[in-house]
């Protein structure tokens, strides 16, 4: 027996806007990103999906405001942690690290910050919770993080996470993946759109 797990990220928040990696750290949305989910619009098929979120103050608002109902927090739905380099740029660091940052890069699913995970580990935690929920049936929405939605979309697709993807990946969509009692995604729909702006 599969069932579906759709997953939506987070709204915008200050650090997004000044793109910042945020891991760990607990941004609320900005005001700009309540505005922007306050517009989103949660297609029907999915009202009646269990509804689940990351821990984390910015998840928990997108979630109270796209799902207008209790969401169940689950850690291991919580982002990818950047360690030391949380509040950082990618531009600033490329430029500072120079080789040793390419070379982190290019390890794909082994990328890993100083002091943090990799999309590797991440699913590592995400997995699991999957699989649970395969043993326990029925269909969930998750409201989590773009790092956890490309670790699992990468395990989907089977993407080592180097070079391009094999999908574009719109983060004001829902990413919708069959999972089988065994825990593993496969891709079922992805980039359904919670605006009417064209993809």
């Amino acid at each position: 027996m599969t069932f579906l797990v759709a997953l939506v990220r987070h709204g915008p928040t200050g650090w997004n806007a000044e793109k910042r990696l945020q891991g760990r750290s607990d941004q609320p949305l900005s005001e700009t990103g309540r505005a922007a989910v306050a517009t989103w619009r949660l297609p029907v098929e999915f009202t009646s999906f269990s509804a689940h979120c990351s821990p984390l103050r910015r998840a928990v608002e997108t979630a109270d405001i796209l799902l207008r109902r209790p969401a169940l927090p689950e850690p291991a739905l919580i982002e990818m942690r950047y360690g030391a380099w949380e509040g950082r740029r990618l531009p600033e660091l490329r430029e500072e690290l120079g080789d040793a940052m390419r070379e982190n890069e290019a390890r794909g699913l082994d990328f890993t910050p100083p002091d943090g995970e990799s999309p590797r580990m991440v699913l590592a935690r995400v997995l699991p919770l999957l699989a649970q929920w395969g043993g326990a049936g029925g269909n969930r929405i998750a409201v989590t993080h773009k790092g956890v939605i490309r670790a699992v979309y990468a395990a989907a697709a089977d993407w080592n996470m180097t070079g391009r993807p094999p999908d574009k990946l719109r983060w004001d969509a829902i990413h919708v993946f069959e999972i089988g009692a065994d825990g593993v995604p496969r891709p079922h729909r992805l980039n359904i759109p919670l605006t009417d702006d064209p993809l």
